[in-house]
């Protein structure tokens, strides 16, 4: 068995698994031999291309509509999940919003939405899946590198949101472990993707704050969260992993 099929029989959910660092750790599950599910909120056609692209690779996949805001389908989505696949082994909380803003211009609606997909989405969806899960479970989440340096204004709701899946992740560790279930976080750096282009307006000064100075792609972001999905990951729970080319070095 090759690295690339250490997933065989494994089913798993990615939450935002329509573009960017999602897709890439979709089908980089399916690649390593999992069935994967997806949800995705507007982009509809995106999300279906991600589905042709795992199957294309003989795997099973389906993508769901849901809005982790909303706190129903936040934690109806893993047991839709589950119900498709047969199971769910693995859930990688990636749905996130960001919102920039100095503080005086941060309305309540933003706090609101940033924290109900960025945190409590998160919790209802690892919950629903704690459910479901038996021994081998893999919780994975999504956190950031401004959780370790935040390099200017501008970033606090943010910075605040990522810092709770940190907690929340740990916690997980410790209150799943008894049942064979891991909780790890991984923590994406300047990352290329649609929202964050490494040659958009911004990208040279995020660049040099890296020790690489470069931008990460979302295949080495997905790359990590494969290997916490799969059996090589088994004694790793309630860890911290940067991929981040040494932006928090």
């Amino acid at each position: 068995m090759t690295s690339r099929e250490l997933l065989n029989g494994r089913t798993a959910l990615v939450t935002g698994g329509s573009r960017g660092i999602g897709a890439a750790t979709a089908r980089r599950l399916a690649e390593g031999g999992a069935d994967v599910a997806l949800t995705y909120v507007h982009d509809k056609d995106a999300a279906d291309a991600v589905v042709r692209d795992i199957e294309a690779l003989g795997r099973r996949a389906v993508a769901l509509r849901a809005d982790a805001a909303d706190a129903d389908e936040a934690a109806d989505a893993v047991r839709r999940a589950a119900g498709e696949l047969g199971g769910l082994d693995v859930l990688v909380g990636n749905a996130a919003v960001g919102v920039m803003e100095p503080l005086e211009n941060l309305s309540l609606a933003d706090i609101d939405r940033v924290l109900a997909v960025n945190v409590r989405g998160v919790f209802l969806a690892a919950r629903s899946a704690a459910a479901l899960m038996g021994s081998g479970g893999r919780i994975i989440t999504v956190g950031s590198c401004v959780t370790a340096r935040v390099p200017g204004p501008g970033a606090t709701l943010y910075a605040m949101s990522k810092s709770a899946v940190v907690g929340l992740t740990k916690a997980l560790a410790r209150e799943l472990a008894g049942r064979g279930i891991t909780a790890n976080v991984v923590h994406p750096g300047p990352t290329d993707t649609d929202m964050n282009p490494a040659d958009g307006p911004y990208a040279s000064g995020q660049a040099a704050m890296t020790a690489l100075g470069r931008f990460g792609t979302a295949e080495e972001v997905a790359s990590m969260v494969a290997f916490l999905a799969g059996p090589e990951a088994a004694y790793v729970t309630g860890a911290e992993f940067s991929v981040d080319g040494g932006y928090a070095a």
